[in-house]
């Protein structure tokens, strides 16, 4: 339990510059594109709009953002706060990946690559790919409008577009995403 701790504990704002492989010491991506395509070819057309731009890194920042959760009033959303660099990010990706194909006919999925290059970022979407977007958060702008300054972090927003609640750190398995997606996003 100390190691898990001191693990999901290592990511801050101050970690960059890691270079190892962004698979490395985590469980499989849970997917691939066409994974993604398939389990998510009944989402209705707004979910379906944001699942067609997997892998993309958005810009526009958090006035684009913001546009994106306002077009989802009516779902609810979980957004994660990630970068390449951040050990515990690339531990949780498969859980995301994993959730995001099972729930994404009903919640939307965003992610939020902050504080890091967008090629870092690209090369490991590469590796492991999401099936929904995520958006450029160079500077952390988008990061403040949820109050998360941890990484990784993840906001959750009700169907009516109210944050409800922000987990900061990582998730230490799927169950436990699972779990807070179940309380959360409704």
């Amino acid at each position: 339990m100390l190691v898990l701790a001191i693990a999901l504990g290592a990511c801050g704002a101050g970690s960059q510059g890691d270079d190892s492989d962004p698979g490395a010491g985590n469980p499989q991506s849970a997917g691939t594109e066409a994974d993604f395509d398939q389990a998510l070819a009944d989402a209705p057309p707004r979910l379906a709009s944001i699942y067609e731009q997997g892998d993309a890194l958005l810009e526009g920042g958090s006035e684009a953002f913001t546009s994106q959760l306002d077009e989802l009033v009516g779902y609810p959303v979980v957004v994660n706060k990630w970068a390449s660099w951040c050990g515990p990010c690339r531990f949780e990706f498969p859980f995301f990946q994993s959730q995001a194909m099972q729930r994404g006919t009903k919640i939307a999925f965003l992610g939020v690559n902050s504080e890091d290059s967008a090629a870092e970022a690209e090369s490991f979407l590469g590796q492991l790919p999401l099936p929904y977007p995520s958006y450029s958060d160079p500077d952390g702008e988008i990061a403040d409008l949820f109050d998360a300054r941890e990484f990784p972090s993840t906001a959750f927003y009700d169907s009516t577009g109210e944050l409800v609640y922000v987990r900061r750190g990582g998730y230490a398995s799927e169950e436990d995403l699972a779990a807070e997606i179940e309380r959360w996003a409704r």
